[in-house]
């Protein structure tokens, strides 16, 4: 090493003789990475993505909405007030009684804001209203669907990695079959033959939806069993319920966040699919396929009576998209800031 090396050397070199500037480094260093722990994490990377930051804004408002909606029409069907469902609506999304031609099929404007900022229906309902009104059905939907879906998959999936054996050959077996049936066509069946309406679809879209978590819950068992603490906790004689539990699972959370993620837009998407066609919707509640499909008799001359419904769900949908595809991205480290 040279001279001038030496000096460039020592120079970079915290200084340690009193101590200060090395703690100072290593406080600071510590501090980088306490911030980047946890829900602090993610956060840090995906405010640096405007798009995926407007989706997260996005979402949280269609969910928190969705919670306050259908809290109010629980409480209007408790109490018979259906007032209470569209206390704060615009306008009541049900009633036509007080229609009248003039108001029907109307263009959106800005009269009699914001009810009419979407146009109205033949009936001259808002379809900002009707469309505020049947967020709770599909905030719900996508929760239920791909919570429970996680849940079953978590445990016939780790189960199946971790045992192996005739375990795993007959859980995977039972995945194929239900991966090798096309799933719409299996959740229409489901629906019509529990009775139709959007509970029977619940109950259709839950029993297709497990498969491939069970996949992602097997493949991450099969990478974790063969792991040094997993090893340590059998030599001490835990069980497999509470490795399972303790080591196992909690490791496999991550990349299943990411897909979920995206999946409660699919989730939205087949329901406003299903709802188009006339399945799964209830009597006398909009849903937002179901409107879009309504309005496909008016196209193109009232455009926006199938546009808006469509437009709506195709922003919630890229919301999730966006979001999704970003957490896949840090999850699986192709993003280094």
């Amino acid at each position: 090493m040279g001279l001038s090396d030496l000096v460039d050397h020592m120079m970079r070199r915290p200084i340690r003789a009193t101590g200060q500037v090395s703690e100072q480094t290593e406080k600071k260093e510590e501090k980088e990475v306490q911030v980047k722990e946890g829900a602090a994490f993610y956060f840090d990377y995906m405010r640096k993505d405007k798009g995926a930051l407007g989706s997260m804004v996005v979402i949280v408002a269609f969910l928190a909405f969705g919670l306050v909606e259908g809290i109010l029409q629980y409480a209007g069907s408790l109490f018979k007030d259906t007032a209470l469902g569209w206390a704060i609506l615009p306008s009541d999304p049900l009633s036509s009684t007080a229609t009248t031609f003039k108001s029907s099929l109307q263009p959106p404007s800005l009269v009699n804001f914001p009810a009419n900022v979407l146009g109205t229906n033949f009936q001259g309902q808002s379809i900002l209203s009707r469309l505020m009104y049947a967020t709770p059905h599909d905030a719900a939907a996508s929760l239920v669907v791909v919570g429970s879906a996680i849940l079953v998959g978590m445990f016939l999936g780790t189960a199946s990695g971790y045992f192996g054996g005739w375990v795993d050959e007959v859980m995977m077996r039972l995945t194929d079959a239900f991966l090798a049936l096309p799933g719409l066509v299996l959740a229409i069946t489901v629906a019509v033959l529990i009775g139709g309406g959007f509970t029977a679809l619940l109950y259709a879209l839950t029993l297709i939806w497990w498969p491939t978590y069970a996949r992602f819950f097997r493949a991450q068992a099969l990478t974790l069993r063969n792991k040094g603490y997993v090893e340590a906790a059998k030599l001490n004689g835990t069980s497999s319920l509470k490795i399972l539990v303790k080591h196992i699972i909690p490791n496999s959370v991550d990349p299943v966040i990411a897909y979920a993620t995206l999946d409660m837009g699919t989730v939205i998407l087949t329901i406003a699919a299903l709802a188009f066609l006339g399945i799964g919707v209830s009597s006398g509640y909009p849903e937002w396929g179901a409107e879009s499909s309504a309005g496909l008799q008016f196209f193109p001359q009232q455009w926006w009576y199938a546009i808006m419904p469509g437009l709506l769900i195709g922003i919630i949908v890229v919301s999730f998209t966006l979001v999704g595809d970003r957490l896949q991205d840090l999850i699986g480290g192709r993003i280094t800031y």
